[in-house]
This record gives C-alpha cells, sequence and structure tokens, in this order.
C-alpha cells in the first residue's frame, strides 16, 4: 500500500489550524479557522487558569475534590475540543485529499459558529438569579425568557450544537 505522501501536511492539533486555512477555498470556513482557533486558546487558557486557582484553594482539602478539579478538565475539554472539530474535519478531509467541496468546508464552518453561540445562550441560561442584570433592548424578551429556564437547560444548546457538527461532518460525504 503505496500512499503518497503530502509534504504540507500537518502535524497534529497545531498543526492542523493554518493548513486548514491554507487548503479551504471557503472564506467563512477561513474566517472560522482564525474565530476558532484564537477562541479555543483563549478558552483553554481560562480553564487552565481557572484549574491552578481551584487548586490553589483547596490544597489542604479532601481527596473529593480531586474529582471536582477533574470535572474542570472535562468541562474544558468538551467547550474547546467541539470549537476545534470543524477545523479538524477539514484538515483531515483535505489531506486525504477525498474533494475539496467548498460547500463542506461553509458547512462545518456555518455549525461551527452555532456552537460558540450556543455557548453564549447556555451561559446566559445557567447565569445565577444574583447575577443576572436588567436587560434593555430589543433581545429583552428573549434574555429574559432564557434567565426564567432551569439551569440545567443551560446543557442543551451547546450539546445539540456539537452533535449538530457530527452530523454535518457523517452527512456531508
Amino acid at each position: 500500500m503505496s500512499e503518497a505522501v503530502d509534504t504540507d501536511a500537518y502535524r497534529g492539533v497545531f498543526g492542523a489550524v493554518p493548513y486548514a486555512f491554507r487548503r479551504s477555498d471557503s472564506r467563512l470556513f477561513k474566517l472560522y479557522a482564525v474565530v476558532g482557533a484564537v477562541l479555543a486558546l483563549l478558552l483553554s487558557l481560562v480553564f487552565l487558569l481557572s484549574l491552578v486557582v481551584f487548586i490553589g484553594q483547596t490544597v489542604d482539602t479532601s481527596a473529593t475534590l480531586s474529582l471536582s478539579r477533574s470535572f474542570v478538565v472535562v468541562v474544558g475539554l468538551l467547550t474547546v475540543m467541539p470549537i476545534l472539530a470543524p477545523i479538524l474535519f477539514v484538515a483531515r478531509r483535505h489531506r486525504r485529499d477525498v474533494g475539496h467541496d467548498t460547500r463542506y468546508d461553509r458547512r462545518l464552518a456555518l455549525a461551527g459558529f452555532a456552537f460558540i453561540c450556543s455557548i453564549y445562550v447556555g451561559l446566559i441560561v445557567s447565569t445565577p438569579p444574583a447575577q443576572q442584570v436588567e436587560v434593555t433592548g430589543p433581545l429583552t424578551p428573549v434574555v429574559e425568557a432564557l434567565y426564567g429556564l432551569p439551569s440545567l437547560v443551560g446543557l442543551v444548546p451547546p450539546v445539540l450544537a456539537a452533535l449538530s457538527i457530527y452530523a454535518v461532518h457523517r452527512l456531508s460525504r
């Protein structure tokens, strides 16, 4: 089995972002690659710093908090990976030279942007009542309706959006 070696291939996640950016013909995907990579980097730093602070605050406590520390890492991964998934899917498709379908890249970019928006919506839903601010403007009824939902419902939009990224990938073959 002789497979053509791509000298422009990427090596790992960090190489996949510029590779996908260079190989895609979709401007929307290129925009998503930049926004998604920057957002993934920023969120990774936020979760890393929150883990460091959490460890510092709970150094002299029970082993039960080790599970809480692990939970911070898991939530961080479950937030960052769906942001990077469209970029990784496009890079993989172009590396394997399955076909340069600009529509595939565009659909994944839209699904990625939908995931980013869903994180924001989930955060609005899960905002504790003590931290909710009075909203003014045209989106007031929407935000107030989101504030009125139970906090656990805040998980639904990001989960559905992450599943839609995978569905777009699988159905666009």
